[in-house]
């Protein structure tokens, strides 16, 4: 895959590196140089973004508590 560099010296990652990396903005990325003289590009943080599932973690808010859920399935009001 190729990409351009900018005047400023900067690439835009192809989607499909992000998603193998698991690169996300702010996420930190290391260039390193290989044996045979390449460059190697990896993710340097150890922060791993959230999954899905863990976007979806959480509650709604405080919510009720014992005694008002008590009082709504008897029907005291």
């Amino acid at each position: 895959m190729a990409t351009t560099v900018t005047a400023k010296g900067q690439v835009t990652i192809p989607k499909p590196v992000r998603e193998l990396l698991g690169v996300v903005p702010g996420s930190k990325v290391d260039f390193r140089r290989a044996d045979d003289g390449s460059v190697v590009i990896v993710r340097s943080d150890s922060r791993q973004p959230a999954s899905r599932f863990a976007k979806l973690r959480g509650h709604a808010g405080k919510g009720l508590g014992t005694d008002a859920i008590m009082a709504l399935t008897r029907g005291d009001t």
